[in-house]
């Protein structure tokens, strides 16, 4: 065989950037070329339509590899693998047991569990009961006293003769994201913080890998942060710590590792596979102020959570689908422990079902599909790595405004947190009201004959005087199940769809309106279409329809649409007559004829359909 190795693409001359530039502003024809071709993200930086390798050129970062400070490429030298995570919420401690072993037995390798009834020794060997901890890590939750509870775990693995060294985990203490949630500290600043102290003589002396410190940047975003506020505020919260532990003469090598950050990746595929590779950017950058003597310190440990922000109620099965992509970005990311959230955590207890289908998707994702063979699958993307750079500058930017406040306790404790929160919040509820965000089945594409009345035990949040966790679903949510609650006793609303005219542009019409008064739940009386008003009438008045959507196109509406409110208004006054589309040129002409409502794409969706349920009494 010959040894000659062609290079395949020698023959192709390289086009110069300007030359692609000619051709698409060529192409564009006079229009904006910012406003067609750049995408300004909710983090308000400009995202270009596409890279080239030029757009390299200053990433210092892309001379290291995997395992290298400062670890944006992985803090593993070989290898993409991660621990699947298996989130039990059972507070019951037999129940949780089984649960827990069951998850290790079909595939799961690390175990969170609910930690808030682990009073004594006997209760903590019922949890961990048939639980290897020298190859299974578990995370704890919910504690009042983590130091109380760092006593009971040495003491549970002296008894059991388990291998210090081999013991994997983490402890939820994170005192700052518990301020932020609720205004204060759960007994004063200085106490809180002490638990490092403490801490840090029982787990940072006895276990060289269980992280004692966990920073929630997953609550931060399940309660409406952007990326780089989560990212931000994460960080800043991680150097309080570091900066008090110096305080208190513990070396960066002896608190840095002990530090485990749990991020939530939501739908934005490309851009949570960049948060990660970015969050390890800073956080090594942070630790190499503290003039570490390794440079594996500067290492950072992420469980990365699938969004909780983003689930829904309804149609709750697409929530598989969402997780899917989030366990992509977090392995693709880098992740050392993935947490896919059970699809249905939303409205009811998880069941060993939806348990399942959480855990084979990681497992799909490691046997089936290879991810954890390739170190930093997303190298040398001319597009991923600009983005990791980009998120970096805009995260260090609000981090240093942050510190230069006086840090995030500081900011926390008067209030500018929750203030930005908050209006990324606002926001972001915008965009899901007027469906520039799209929540597939609640607010767009909705299974209008779904009823989840009777399937639901909660869809409520614990209220919290700072940052809110909340899902994007709710008001679509509560707004629908108002609806199944009224029909309990009510006729279910009804809205006839009157197609008439254009065929193309009355079936476009016709999709619209189903797909807009289905997200809140009304029935919708499918038609095939009408030759004259008067058969349209007949057929809209038989069917006691509260709502008469007439469908058809703009150049028809003045005939079509005056007519057939005339003569339903003459009939039925009660009946609401809409016309679907926005034709302004004949708005006030068909008002005069009786027309109450235009349905079209620029309208605010959670608002009108508020305005229909208080309309039809709801």
């Amino acid at each position: 065989m010959s040894e000659k190795r062609e290079k395949l693409f020698a023959d192709f001359l390289k086009t110069p950037t300007q030359e692609w530039e000619d051709i698409i502003i060529k192409d564009l024809k006079g229009a904006d070329y910012a406003k067609k071709l750049l995408w300004k993200t909710n983090e308000n930086f400009i995202i270009k339509p596409y890279y080239r390798e030029e757009d390299l050129n200053n990433l210092e970062y892309l001379l290291q590899i995997p395992g290298e400070f400062p670890f944006v490429r992985g803090t593993k030298e070989n290898g993409n693998d991660w621990k699947i995570t298996q989130l039990i919420t059972e507070s019951d401690l037999k129940k949780a047991n089984t649960i827990a072993v069951h998850a290790v037995k079909k595939g799961a390798n690390a175990l969170i569990l609910n930690a808030k009834e682990l009073n004594n020794i006997n209760d903590l060997s019922a949890i961990l009961e048939n639980i290897d901890l020298n190859t299974i890590s578990v995370r704890f939750e919910n504690h009042v006293s983590y130091p109380n509870l760092a006593k009971l775990f040495l003491h549970y693995i002296e008894e059991k003769k388990y291998d210090k060294k081999r013991i994997q985990g983490s402890f939820n203490y994170d005192p700052i994201t518990y301020m932020l949630q609720h205004n204060s500290f759960w007994k004063s600043k200085e106490d809180d913080l002490a638990e490092i102290l403490a801490l840090h003589q029982s787990i940072g002396k006895e276990l060289l890998h269980f992280q004692y410190i966990t920073i929630n940047g997953n609550i931060l975003h399940n309660c409406g942060t952007n990326i780089i506020q989560e990212l931000a505020y994460a960080l800043a919260a991680a150097n309080e710590y570091l900066a008090y532990a110096s305080d208190n003469k513990i070396n960066i090598e002896e608190i840095a590792p002990y530090i485990n950050f749990t991020f939530s990746i939501g739908s934005n595929y490309f851009m949570e596979i960049a948060k990660l590779r970015s969050a390890r950017l800073l956080w090594a950058t942070i630790v190499e102020q503290y003039q570490p003597e390794i440079a594996e310190t500067a290492k950072m440990h992420i469980t990365s959570f699938s969004s909780m922000w983003n689930k829904t109620t309804y149609d709750a099965h697409v929530n598989m689908l969402r997780a899917t992509t989030e366990g992509m970005s977090a392995a693709i990311g880098g992740a050392d422990a993935i947490v896919l959230n059970p699809y249905d955590e939303s409205f009811r207890p998880s069941d060993d079902f939806s348990r399942r289908i959480a855990r084979n998707t990681q497992i799909i994702l490691k046997e089936e599909a290879h991810f954890d063979k390739i170190n930093d699958p997303a190298a040398g993307s001319y597009y991923i790595e600009n983005l990791s750079n980009s998120l970096s500058e805009e995260v260090w930017k609000l981090f240093c405004d942050i510190e230069k406040k006086g840090g995030i306790i500081q900011c926390g404790l008067n209030g500018s947190i929750k203030e930005a929160v908050d209006e990324s919040c606002r926001k972001r509820d915008m965009d899901i009201a007027t469906r520039r965000m799209i929540l597939l089945g609640t607010n767009q594409y909705p299974n209008i004959n779904e009823q989840m009345l009777d399937k639901i035990k909660s869809i409520d949040t614990p209220q919290y005087k700072g940052l809110q966790p909340y899902r994007a679903a709710l008001a679509f949510e509560k707004m629908r199940l108002a609806t199944e609650t009224y029909a309990q006793s009510n006729p279910r609303p009804k809205v006839f769809l009157l197609k008439i005219g254009n065929l193309a542009m009355r079936q476009a019409r016709a999709g619209f309106i189903t797909n807009f008064f289905g997200c809140i739940g009304y029935e919708i009386i499918e038609t095939q279409g009408y030759k004259t008003p008067a058969e349209g009438v007949k057929d809209a008045l038989n069917s006691k329809a509260n709502i008469v959507a007439i469908c058809s196109s703009d150049e028809e509406y003045l005939d079509f649409a005056s007519e057939i409110t005339q003569i339903i208004k003459k009939q039925n006054p009660a009946v609401l007559c809409i016309v679907a589309g926005n034709p302004v040129e004949i708005i006030e002409s068909l008002k005069a004829a009786g027309v109450d409502d235009f349905i079209h794409i620029k309208l605010n969706v959670l608002e009108t359909l508020r305005r229909y349920n208080q309309l039809l009494g709801i």
